[in-house]
């Protein structure tokens, strides 16, 4: 019994088979149909491998949002060095509603403005990537790829012993202010904090020392990732008028980075600059010294890192195998149908059946014959002619 079961479920299997299997009597090769063999099996080949490459590789995605983060904090980290003595020069932060000054966080370090070779080196690489990321934006998805494995941004250390006196003031560090609109500024004199505002005391330093030539080698907000290039990053400005004003506004994008390698809560900016000399005499009022003014979006920016599921990879190879399978053989058979029509020998009655006339079946010697139809041959013969006379 278990026996005829097994039997009746093999039967019922084979009768549900849907790839029935031709005889190898029945199949009819040729070199034509070998030769698109060839390239269609190289064509899967070679897709198959494109497309397990396409699997392999993710990209990201932008999503948008109302940012709603409103009581938190907003990081600011500086590093800018000012062709000036850091006692003549002083930096602070104000917020538009004037509620909070700060510089808490920043350092003075003198230095020298000069780089050195191994440093300005790395000032021509830097100018150069921000170039780049100006003209291909693509490439600002391969820095998010590869965040861990790049180096920071900052400045390299010299490589050599400074001989040269210092005359530069390097200020660097990071501030917590509020997520509103502020002015970070760096003009003369240290700042004084008081109830009523806040004051730069100026009158000890000569007019002559007003120097505000300036190299920003990192600016940034929010947390600090590394291997991200900032649009001021690099930026060297140099003059020779003792009353210069540099402003640079800029906005502020929080930006949720969400990657393979890291998860960080960070900001993206634009920044638009300006610079103009100031003159009261003729009309040019301010005060000289270096602006940045900054401004926090409303909207949030969400960058996750994206990759192709198996199943839809797996989907687009069959897709591309019977594809490219089906596609071959149609067009096989449309170059064949088309050959055979412009070399002629495409006959619409070929497959008619036709009849035999008993001359052709004795000519057909392959054709074995009974004893009836040779009688019935020989009945119908014409005699044989030996000269003019019938045998």
């Amino acid at each position: 019994m278990r026996r005829l079961s097994r039997r009746k479920a093999l039967s019922l299997v084979k009768e549900l088979d849907a790839f029935p299997k031709v005889a190898d009597s029945y199949v009819e090769t040729s070199a034509s149909g070998g030769t698109v063999s060839i390239i269609a099996f190289s064509a899967m080949a070679v897709l198959a491998i494109l497309e397990f490459f396409v699997y392999r590789d993710t990209w990201m995605k932008y999503e948008y949002e109302v940012d709603k983060d409103f009581s938190s904090k907003l990081r600011i980290n500086v590093d800018v060095t000012v062709a000036m003595k850091c006692q003549h020069v002083g930096a602070d932060i104000l917020d538009l509603a004037e509620t909070m000054i700060t510089s808490n966080g920043l350092q003075y370090e003198p230095v020298i403005f000069e780089l050195s070779p191994q440093q300005r080196l790395w000032q021509r690489t830097l100018r150069l990537l921000q170039s780049r990321l100006r003209e291909e934006h693509a490439l600002q998805e391969v820095l998010y790829k590869t965040l861990l494995k790049g180096a920071p941004t900052a400045l390299p250390p010299r490589e050599d012993a400074p001989n040269e006196p210092l005359n530069a003031c390097r200020i660097h560090g990071h501030a917590y202010v509020n997520k509103v609109a502020g002015n970070l500024h760096i003009t003369v004199g240290k700042p004084i904090h008081h109830p009523q505002g806040h004051a730069h005391i100026a009158a000890f330093v000569s007019h002559e020392a007003y120097n505000f030539s300036h190299r920003i080698d990192h600016l940034s907000f929010g947390e600090e990732v590394p291997g991200i290039i900032n649009p001021l990053d690099g930026t060297e400005k140099i003059t020779y008028n003792n009353n210069q004003m540099y402003q640079y506004f800029i906005t502020v994008v929080p930006t949720k980075l969400n990657t393979h390698l890291i998860s960080a809560d960070t900001h993206q900016f634009s920044v638009t600059e300006r610079e103009r000399v100031i003159n009261h005499a003729a009309g040019s009022h301010g005060v000289s010294g270096i602006f940045v003014k900054y401004d926090t979006s409303s909207l949030m920016v969400t960058v996750s890192e994206q990759h192709m599921a198996l199943g839809r990879f797996l989907v687009r190879l069959c897709g591309i195998v019977g594809g490219i399978f089906s596609t071959t053989g149609m067009l096989h058979n449309l170059v064949g149908f088309c050959f055979d029509i412009v070399c002629c020998r495409f006959r619409v009655g070929a497959y008619r059946p036709r009849q035999v006339s008993p001359v052709d079946s004795v000519l057909d010697m392959n054709t074995p014959m009974d004893e009836l139809q040779l009688n019935h041959l020989n009945h119908h013969q014409a005699p044989l002619l030996v000269g003019n006379a019938p045998l």
